[in-house]
């Protein structure tokens, strides 16, 4: 779709109805956010490329940063992309090991050698823990996280099937380290953040690697581990604006105003709907008709791009154990709001 105005400083506010939206159903989310989303704080909903509606709740605004926790992973899949096309990774199906020659794989692991981006990007890498229950704990309490990664990768099971990894999403963002010369964080600003009017994310020294500084409240810019290497799989804090903002990149296919931040070819097969529901670090859906490409954080933080409707939806949250889920509100309250 031919864009005029991109929302590179300022993001155009659009009068609901000239966006062909019904306020009358989007008064219905207020409600309903304050009545059953109790730790959501922030929602932006973009259409064709206006915002359409931006609300935020329990004291938050539109310049507060948020810790978005597995949305973060989204963002290195970009990272990866961008790597590539300017040529500091060869291609997704380079092997992982290339980037670690100091690291010695124990023979018996074989499988370890086999291993590409391409599995890491996909979740199809296999890891010594049972799906679901990969004990992250364990890793932030080591001294090296990425030797400890590489250490749980390629046992139990085969490569090829899905099982989810946070570890994995950091070894990615060492890859990215590892080829660029830069942090993920500083690479990001460069050549991601900075081109699209996100805010930079400066460098914020972690006084102590426990839950508060890690997860919670004492969370700032973007986490790292003891070696320098920056969070792959959680960590990042962003507002809402430029959660929309990276989102509304990915419904233009990677281009921004007149470059091409992302390649497009890169953004096609991150979400291309395949038997995993899973492209490349993003959450693929499809029901009733529409389909989503989504980045999905723990606590509620959502990035959700519906390409056919030309709208991104960003949800940002305040961490909670078993929040309750933004599907729902997404398909049955913002959709409809949205598409009238």
């Amino acid at each position: 779709m031919r864009r005029n105005d991109w929302p590179s400083v300022n993001w155009k506010v659009e009068n609901p109805e000239t966006c062909k939206i019904d306020s009358a159903k989007l008064s219905e989310v207020e409600s309903i956010v304050r009545t059953e989303y109790h730790n959501l704080n922030g929602l932006v909903v973009i259409k064709n490329g206006f915002i359409a509606y931006e609300k935020y709740f329990n004291g938050s605004s539109s310049n507060d940063l948020h810790h978005v926790a597995s949305v973060t992973k989204s963002i290195v899949s970009a990272l990866i992309g961008i790597a590539i096309d300017a040529g500091f990774i060869k291609n997704e199906d380079q092997k992982v090991l290339d980037f670690f020659p100091e690291y010695v794989a124990d023979p018996v692991h074989q499988q370890k050698q086999d291993i590409s981006i391409r599995h890491l990007l996909t979740m199809t890498a296999p890891y010594a823990f049972e799906d679901w229950h990969e004990p992250l704990d364990k890793m932030c309490m080591e001294s090296n996280w990425v030797e400890y990664a590489l250490n749980m990768l390629g046992q139990q099971g085969t490569v090829g099937t899905f099982k989810y990894s946070t570890a994995g999403a950091h070894l990615l963002s060492a890859i990215i380290t590892r080829s660029t010369g830069k942090s993920s964080r500083e690479f990001a600003n460069e050549y991601l953040f900075k081109p699209i009017g996100m805010k930079e994310i400066p460098l914020f020294e972690i006084e102590s690697y426990d839950y508060d500084h890690l997860f919670g409240k004492d969370v700032k810019g973007w986490v790292h581990d003891p070696n320098g290497y920056t969070t792959g799989g959680w960590g990042l804090t962003l507002t809402t604006r430029d959660m929309a903002r990276f989102g509304y990149l990915y419904l233009n296919q990677g281009k921004w105003d007149t470059k091409q931040i992302i390649p497009q070819h890169w953004i096609q097969e991150t979400t291309t709907m395949n038997s995993n529901n899973y492209g490349y670090l993003w959450w693929l859906r499809e029901e009733n008709g529409v389909f989503a490409y989504v980045a999905l954080g723990d606590g509620g933080n959502v990035i959700c791009c519906i390409p056919e409707q030309d709208i991104v939806i960003a949800i940002s949250s305040e961490f909670m154990v078993n929040p309750a889920d933004r599907w729902p509100l997404i398909m049955e309250y913002i959709i409809p709001a949205v598409s009238a």
